[in-house]
C-alpha cells in the first residue's frame, strides 16, 4: 500500500493515510504533523536571514570576545570561531536533510532513532540546554537594567543586591511574556537583530577613534604561544561547536519548510559561518581596544558600556535588553515549553512549560557561568556539547546510516509500527548514548585521557555514532529499496514549489 507521496526533494503523506492517524492526538497534532506541499515554501534566502538573525547574540559577541581573554590576538580568536563554525554546520546540513525531505520537526525525527516515548530524551536534554540560554540572556538584560538604574536612581548601586534584585525583575519580565508564547514579541523580533548590528558596528568605530585606528586596535600581540596556544585552541573550537550543537539538533524544526534541498543548504552554508566571523570579529576587536583601554579584557559587553557616559549607557542597555527580550522569548523558550507540555499534555500547557522554563534557568545559576570567561567556554558550553554529542552521532548514524534517509512517514505517527521498538523505547540508542558519555567521561577520571572531555563534542559524537550502527545492524525496523519504493509513489510536480498543487 502507498502511504506516501514524493515530489522533487519532498515526501507527504497521502491524504488516505494522513486521516488514518490524524485522530491520533498523543502523536499527532498541528505542530507535529508533516509539512503539505504547499507548505515547503522557504527559499534560500529564508534561512540566510533566520541564520542571519540568530548569529547577531550578545552570547556570540562574549564567547569570541574572551578568546582575547584567553590570550590569543585578533586573527587567531577569528579563526577559531570560523573553524568551529565550519566544522558544526557537517552535523546542521545532514540533519536538516530529513526535516527539507520528510517535513517532520525535531520531536518526531527523535521518535526515529530513540522510540516514540523515548524521543522525550532528548527532547528534554534540548530544554535543558535552552534553559541554561535563556538565564544567560536573562542575565545579560538584567546587567543592561541595573546599569540603567545605577545612573538615574540616586544611591541605586548602594542597594544592598541591586544587580540580583534588577537580574530577578528582567527574568520575571521574560517569563510574563514568554507565557504569552513567542508571538508574543511579533514585530519586536524584526528589529532586534538588526539593531544590535548597528550597536555593535558603532562600538567598533568607537574603538578604533579611541584607539587611534584600527590598526593600532588590533596591534595587541598574541600572549600564548606554541603549546599553550594549541591548548587553548583545541577546547575554544569544541566551544563553538558545542555554540551551535543545539540547532544541530533541531534544525529539522525549521529545514522542515524549505523549498528544496540546494536552496537549505546554500542559505545555511553562504550564512552561518560568515556571519559568526563577522560579528565576532567585531566583539574581538572592540576586546582588543579595551585591552589597551582599560588594561584588561572585557569580554561582557555590558560590563563596558557601564564605563560610558550616561545618555550612552541608557542606549546602550536598551539595545541589550531588547536583544536579550528577544532572543529569550523567540528562540530560547519554544523547545523547552513544548518539551514540557509533551510531558503532560493535559495538565501543562505552553505557559506552564514556559513558566518551568524560567525556574530551571535560575537552577543552571547564569551569574557562575558568566563570572569567568573559562567558566562559560569549558564548563557550560564544553559540559552541554558533551552531553548532546551522542544525540547528533545517534541521528546523523541513524538517519544516513542505518536507514540510508529511507523513512516510513505513517509509522512515525502510528501507536504500533516499526519504531515503536520496547514499549516505546530504542534500547539500542539508550547503549549508544551512554557509550557515547562515558568515553568523553574517561577523560575526568584518567588525566592522560584528558584530551577525551576537552575535545567532549567531538569524541562523544564519535562514540554514539558507532555504537548505535553496530547495535542496529540488521533491526528489522529499517527499510529496504524495495519496501521503501513499494509504500511511496513517485511523482513530477507539474507546479512551482509553493504553488496551488492540493495538499496531500
Amino acid at each position: 500500500m502507498q502511504t506516501q507521496v514524493q515530489r522533487g526533494d519532498t515526501v507527504m503523506l497521502t491524504e488516505a493515510a494522513a486521516r488514518s492517524v490524524a485522530g491520533n492526538h498523543t502523536l499527532w497534532n498541528e505542530d507535529l504533523r508533516p509539512c503539505t506541499r504547499k507548505e515547503h515554501a522557504w527559499p534560500g534566502m529564508k534561512f540566510a536571514s533566520l541564520w542571519i538573525g540568530m548569529c547577531i547574540c550578545l552570547p556570540t559577541y562574549s564567547m569570541a570576545s574572551g578568546f582575547i581573554a584567553l590570550g590569543m590576538n585578533w586573527w587567531e580568536a577569528v579563526l577559531t570561531v570560523l573553524v568551529g563554525s565550519c566544522i558544526v554546520l557537517i552535523p546542521i546540513l545532514l540533519m536538516s536533510h530529513a526535516g527539507t525531505k520528510f517535513g517532520i520537526p525535531y520531536p518526531v525525527f527523535a521518535r526515529l532513532w530513540f522510540g516514540k516515548r523515548g524521543a522525550h530524551i532528548p527532547a528534554l536534554a534540548r530544554a535543558v540546554i535552552a534553559a541554561g540560554w535563556f538565564g544567560i540572556n536573562s542575565w545579560f538584560g538584567g546587567q543592561a537594567l541595573d546599569a540603567i538604574l545605577g545612573r538615574v536612581i540616586p544611591g541605586w548601586s548602594g542597594f544592598a543586591w541591586h544587580l540580583g534584585i534588577a537580574f530577578l525583575v528582567f527574568w520575571a519580565i521574560n517569563i510574563l511574556i514568554a507565557m504569552r508564547g513567542p508571538q508574543a514579541i511579533g514585530k519586536l523580533a524584526v528589529v532586534a537583530a538588526p539593531t544590535l548590528a548597528v550597536g555593535a558596528v558603532v562600538l567598533l568605530l568607537w574603538a578604533a577613534f579611541r584607539t587611534g585606528g584600527f590598526g593600532a586596535m588590533l596591534s595587541a600581540p598574541a600572549t600564548i604561544h606554541g603549546a599553550k596556544f594549541w591548548a587553548a585552541f583545541y577546547p575554544s573550537v569544541i566551544g563553538v561547536i558545542a555554540f551551535w550543537a543545539t540547532m544541530a539538533l533541531n534544525i529539522p524544526d525549521y529545514t522542515r519548510y524549505a523549498q528544496t534541498q540546494k536552496g537549505q543548504v546554500l542559505g545555511q552554508t553562504l550564512s552561518m559561518p560568515l556571519t559568526m566571523a563577522w560579528f565576532s570579529f567585531i566583539g574581538i576587536a572592540v576586546t582588543s581596544a579595551t585591552v589597551m583601554l582599560y588594561h584588561q579584557a572585557l569580554w561582557d559587553p555590558v560590563q563596558l558600556i557601564v564605563k560610558f557616559p550616561t545618555i550612552m549607557v541608557i542606549v546602550s542597555g536598551i539595545v541589550v535588553i531588547l536583544s536579550s527580550v528577544t532572543i529569550n522569548v523567540g528562540a530560547n523558550v519554544m523547545a523547552p515549553a513544548r518539551a514540557f507540555e509533551n510531558l503532560w499534555p493535559r495538565r501543562i500547557t505552553f505557559g506552564v512549560g514556559a513558566a518551568i522554563t524560567g525556574l530551571l534557568a535560575l537552577c543552571m545559576q547564569p551569574w557562575y557561568v558568566m563570572s569567568e570567561f573559562s567558566n562559560y567556554i569549558y564548563n557550560w558550553l564544553g559540559t552541554y556539547g558533551t552531553l548532546l554529542g551522542p544525540f547528533d552521532g545517534i541521528a546523523i548514524a541513524d538517519y544516513w546510516l542505518v536507514r540510508s534517509c529511507r523513512l516510513d512517514l505513517l509509522a512515525l505517527y502510528s501507536t504500533e509500527g516499526r519504531y515503536d521498538y520496547d514499549r516505546g523505547f530504542n534500547l539500542r540508542a539508550l547503549g549508544a548514548l551512554v557509550i557515547g558519555w562515558v568515553i568523553a567521561l574517561l577523560g575526568l577520571v584518567f588525566p592522560s585521557l584528558h584530551f577525551l572531555w576537552s575535545g567532549g563534542w567531538l569524541f562523544s559524537l564519535l562514540g554514539g555514532l558507532i555504537a548505535y550502527v553496530l547495535l542496529m545492524r540488521g533491526h528489522p525496523s529499517v527499510l529496504d529499496v524495495a519496501d521503501y519504493q513499494r509504500m511511496t509513489k513517485v511523482e513530477t510536480d507539474p507546479t512551482p514549489v509553493g504553488g496551488v498543487v492540493a495538499d496531500v
